[in-house]
């Protein structure tokens, strides 16, 4: 896809779904079978490939998507206060402060709105409140909530910006808030998490949230890995061993499908 500012949000995810519409549709014009098509994405690409995933699991004019693979995926704008957000906030790929300052450029918004977000006092209590049964520091496993954690302070009327948050809560940038009914019947997926990344939390709340829809999901938890670790497998500087463990169990995944 075209990136942001030139092509602004959400015209990615406009062009991700007209190409996958279009390959699905002329799969065995380019030699695949169409019952074993897979659509993968990471970081930013993992949110667009969740959110296709929903919009095309009803669609009876396509064959129907084989399995999903999300690596570290960015999955919901409502809480960058859960554990894995303040555990990771200074490591440095990305900081949260650049996760932040990424997002407000690809949404085209002011940098000091995405700051304000991390700090926890954007969204309203009454919307936190909506989506807890979802998203919620208790419904992430214990033994990842061990390292510290502090309480997030209040949002304040003066920071209720509700155009922006809704369109930060929308189900194209927040998947995982998505109703019930977008999650039942998706197709098999695999969820890739890394131990130091600010999503890792994300990719564990989705986890959850497709079990309890009947959703058969394969967690590969990457203990010793951090945001776009893979990206660096047999890199001409630098490279780390973990990087080829993640990649392995990926192809691993596909190969076993």
């Amino acid at each position: 896809y075209r990136r942001a500012p030139e092509s602004p949000y959400p015209s990615q995810f406009n062009e991700c779904h007209d190409a996958a519409v279009h390959f699905m549709k002329n799969a065995e014009n380019y030699g695949v079978d169409p019952a074993h098509i897979i659509i993968c994405g990471d970081s930013c690409g993992g949110t667009i490939t969740a959110y296709l995933c929903q919009e095309l699991k009803s669609r009876t004019d396509l064959p129907r998507v084989r399995a999903q693979v999300l690596l570290y995926p960015f999955l919901q704008g409502l809480d960058a206060t859960l554990p894995s957000y303040q555990q990771n906030r200074l490591f440095p790929l990305p900081t949260l402060i650049d996760w932040a300052r990424f997002a407000a450029y690809y949404m085209g918004t002011p940098s000091t709105l995405a700051e304000m977000a991390i700090a926890g006092n954007l969204i309203p209590e009454d919307i936190q409140r909506k989506y807890r049964k979802w998203v919620h520091p208790d419904h992430v496993p214990y033994n990842f909530r061990i390292r510290n954690r502090n309480p997030a302070p209040p949002a304040s009327s003066k920071d209720n910006l509700l155009n922006l948050i809704n369109e930060g809560l929308d189900r194209k940038l927040s998947p995982l808030l998505a109703d019930d009914s977008f999650l039942k019947e998706l197709p098999e997926t695999f969820i890739f998490t890394c131990e130091y990344d600010v999503m890792r939390d994300d990719g564990l709340l989705y986890k959850k949230r497709l079990e309890e829809n009947g959703v058969q999901v394969s967690w590969y938890h990457l203990e010793d890995g951090f945001h776009a670790v893979p990206v660096l497998l047999n890199h001409w500087l630098i490279t780390f061993p973990c990087a080829k463990t993640g990649v392995d169990a990926v192809v691993d995944y596909i190969k076993g499908l």
